[in-house]
């Protein structure tokens, strides 16, 4: 148990990844999270009054299946196999945090600031946040994770413009947006 309650190296993960992108490519799967939600809301019947909306969604119950491991996993890493002392994080960005009002997570994911107490600025930081993400992930035509793993990987340009604009744009946000915020 010790051994997977641990950070594992960098190698070890991304050969993982690597392994299952080259599944993925053998039996014909692109990886992708963001269109989950499409087919989520295609399962509704909501195609009959959106186009969008109207596809073959059961074609993509192989994702589901994935996202639903994900959660699950997710849900068993964080009770059963995490150690939160091993959460390290620069001095100096906590420095640059708390001069924002942002508290050290102290082994935490997220700092407790930003979810409790949850003033009415920050739930509409939090709305307006989901919202963007929402709509930048459908405008990029997929999100971080499918293009920075699945469209690189199958080496497609329009991956590497994507993943190139969310670089640019989350140091946009960390260095002049999130000051300002906070």
């Amino acid at each position: 148990m010790e051994i997977l309650s641990q950070t594992w190296h960098w190698s070890i993960s991304g050969f993982l990844i690597g392994v299952v992108m080259l599944l993925l490519l053998y039996f014909g799967k692109t990886f992708g999270m963001s269109s989950n939600l499409r087919s989520l809301c295609a399962m509704t019947g909501i195609g009959k009054k959106v186009s969008f909306f109207d596809w073959d969604w059961k074609s993509q119950r192989w994702n589901l299946v994935v996202v639903a491991g994900a959660m699950i996993g997710g849900l068993i890493a964080v009770q059963f196999l995490h150690d939160a002392s091993k959460v390290s994080i620069n001095p100096k960005t906590i420095e640059q945090l708390s001069l924002m009002g942002i508290d050290e997570p102290n082994g935490k994911l997220v700092p407790s600031s930003i979810f409790e107490n949850l003033s009415p600025k920050m739930i509409f930081i939090l709305i307006v946040g989901g919202i963007l993400i929402g709509f930048g992930s459908r405008y990029a035509g997929g999100c971080t994770s499918g293009h920075a793993i699945s469209g690189l990987s199958n080496l497609q340009i329009p991956s590497l413009k994507a993943v190139v604009g969310f670089f640019i744009g989350g140091l946009i946000m960390a260095h002049f947006l999130l000051p300002l915020i906070f």
